[in-house]
């Protein structure tokens, strides 16, 4: 059996997938923008540089005034708040001293009540005597009398 080869096939006919094509296209078309979208990042970022540098000094120079006014304005707080303890503390050793005599005074007073009532209490107590001596003389003198 002798075999005939085929004639080669025609390919100039074949089937188109729209959609890939469509694919194809739409894949350029991003990969074309994210070029452009990083071109523009890398010139955005070497345009910022200097003027972030600009900010940064500017952030720093900031700084050193508010450190320069702030040194005497604390120094100033220091001062008043020292002043302020001082006048605290003199005020505390006054009222401190005003109740120690407010104290030596109620106790000096309780004292003389203490001391009045056991005055009375001995007065009493010799009239008391006294009364008991007369009473006695008088016993005595009846019983000479008699």
């Amino acid at each position: 059996m002798t075999t005939k080869e085929a004639p080669p096939a025609d390919e100039t006919f074949a089937w188109t997938d729209e959609n890939s094509d469509a694919k194809s296209r739409a894949s350029a078309q991003a990969r074309e923008w994210v070029n452009q979208l990083q071109s523009m990042i890398e010139n955005l970022a070497t345009q910022a540089g200097p003027v972030i540098r600009e900010v940064g000094i500017k952030a720093a120079e900031l700084a050193a005034v508010a450190g320069d006014k702030a040194g005497p304005v604390a120094q100033k707080a220091a001062e008043l708040t020292g002043n302020a303890g001082q006048k605290l503390a003199e005020k505390s050793r006054d009222l401190a001293a005003e109740m120690r005599r407010d104290l030596a005074a109620m106790q000096a007073e309780k004292a003389g009540d203490e001391i009045k009532d056991a005055a009375h209490e001995t007065g009493e107590a010799v009239k008391d005597a006294a009364e008991a001596v007369g009473a006695s003389a008088h016993a005595a003198v009846d019983d000479l009398k008699d």
